[in-house]
């Protein structure tokens, strides 16, 4: 069996110990979308970067939300009393180092058949892991090493929660299709019950990560649970990392209408209990008239960049062309993943030398 040289597990361990670590924090599609681009600066085991300076990842960690309650998550968090593995699904396809046949199985959705229809073929299979481990994060793991994932991927909690908003009027909404689908403003969001742990990896990640990213996604249901598992907010604080808001493109019918940039900021940061945000990545390509009209049906428009209350936060604007226009708005994954790479090039971690 060929055995390594000294001189290429050196070259190893120099680009490694170069490489960086990241930590992307959210959900829902904004996450996935984000993965696939970050992927592609994560070394395959046994390659070695083209040359010294190009960025690499050495390290790159999903932490996921696991509130949904609708759709075939809902049913089977529902019927087999497990964590929602919608998003945690759509992340693991998103890091695989097979996009093609395997990919496309997770991502198979049956359309008929008495139990079957709605449900795919990446939920059902998480499924039978968990009840054959009866451990989620475990089914989770043996899921990316089946899939060859470029990272790691850990729900925020492991805690069967569900989700709370304070509306403007007062009256309160549980579960998130619910909140998504109601009318009101939200003022304030809950976790229920409030005090979950996350897993000990994710806190790990956190406190070593080069940078840590928030977003693209929900406001409400993909990005704010997270920061409300107890200890998340205050691990991102105490880190050493660069932290990175990924603004949305659109605001979102029952979630962000009429809020600006900042405001997304502010509603982070209230949760968070604290403003800890150095960078917002800002997208400033206008969306074309007709994908304009298109979300103004739903009430929805791009988003204002309102960028002297976000330098007033003491965050710096990165304005990027970021949109991929296609039926919906959608982040050019290629465009924000090299900025975040060279975001995290330009300030590494105290310490860890890149």
């Amino acid at each position: 069996m060929p055995t390594k040289t000294a001189e290429l597990l050196n070259a190893e361990k120099t680009a490694l110990d170069r490489g960086l670590r990241v930590v992307a924090i959210g959900g829902g599609t904004g996450l996935s979308t984000l993965l696939k681009g970050l992927k592609r600066f994560v070394l395959p085991a046994g390659e070695l970067a083209l040359s010294p300076e190009t960025p690499v990842i050495s390290d790159l960690c999903a932490v996921v939300t696991v509130s949904d309650d609708g759709g075939s998550s809902g049913r089977l968090r529902k019927e087999l009393n497990m964590l929602p593995p919608g998003d945690i699904r759509n992340c693991i396809v998103a890091l695989s180092e097979d996009e093609a046949l395997l990919s496309k199985l997770f991502r198979h959705r049956f359309d008929k058949g008495s139990g079957l229809e709605g449900h795919s073929f990446g939920n059902l299979f998480l499924a039978a892991l968990t009840s054959l481990t009866s451990d989620f994060s475990e089914a989770v793991r043996l899921s990316s090493e089946i899939l060859l994932t470029r990272g790691h991927i850990y729900p925020a909690t492991t805690s069967n929660i569900e989700l709370e908003a304070l509306m403007e009027d007062g009256t309160r909404v549980r579960g998130e299709t619910r909140i998504t689908a109601s009318k009101g403003r939200i003022r304030e969001l809950f976790l229920v019950p409030p005090s979950v742990e996350p897993m000990p990896q994710t806190l790990e990640a956190i406190a070593k990560a080069d940078i840590i990213t928030v977003g693209p996604g929900s406001l409400f249901t993909s990005l704010i649970p997270n920061l409300l598992v107890r200890g998340i907010s205050q691990a991102i604080v105490e880190s050493l990392a660069t932290k990175v808001y990924v603004c949305n493109l659109m605001t979102q019918a029952n979630e962000s209408l009429g809020l600006t940039a900042a405001d997304h900021i502010r509603a982070l940061s209230r949760h968070a209990q604290k403003q800890f945000f150095d960078y917002a990545l800002i997208n400033r390509t206008p969306v074309s008239d007709a994908l304009k009209a298109k979300y103004a049906t739903e009430g929805a428009c791009q988003i204002v960049n309102d960028l002297d209350a976000i330098g007033a936060m003491g965050v710096i604007s990165v304005l990027g062309d970021y949109l991929d226009e296609g039926d919906v708005a959608r982040h050019d994954y290629s465009r924000v993943a090299r900025d975040l790479v060279q975001l995290a090039s330009q300030h590494p971690r105290r310490g860890h030398a890149v």
